[in-house]
């Protein structure tokens, strides 16, 4: 299990230059507008949206990346059973990734995935 960081950034070239330094690993991934690290010292899964127009560095969501689907279904029922409210769980496409996920907003208004990426995809996110 690792923690999801997701930000949005303007120019993602220059990030990608950037984090490639910082954490000394090349991104996992690079598509239009998107690249992402499967970091392992320290384990993080670094996520970069390109938005122009977005607050530079701004948070776009935050995760946790499971090793597999039950845990995510168990951390949904968790979630649930606290009090909290989710998106509940879901097979879908999302990332470049087919995945088995659940959402839910923290009380500030950042959003929290929790989910295990089944495979890589050719497509951004579900048609």
């Amino acid at each position: 299990m690792r923690l999801q960081l997701a930000l949005n950034v303007t120019d993602l070239n220059e990030a990608i230059g950037f984090y490639t330094k910082l954490f000394a690993t090349e991104p996992y991934k690079v598509k239009p507008g998107y690249a992402n690290w499967e970091i392992a010292d320290p384990p993080l899964k670094l996520v970069l949206f390109e938005q122009p127009d977005a607050e530079p560095g701004s948070i776009n969501h935050l995760g946790v990346e499971t090793e597999t689907a039950d845990e995510v279904v168990a951390a949904e029922a968790r979630l649930t059973s606290s009090g909290l409210t989710t998106s509940g769980v879901d097979d879908t496409v999302c990332c470049f990734a087919q995945k088995v996920e659940t959402w839910i907003d923290g009380p500030a208004g950042h959003r929290w995935e929790w989910y295990v990426k089944q495979a890589d995809d050719e497509q951004p996110a579900a048609a």
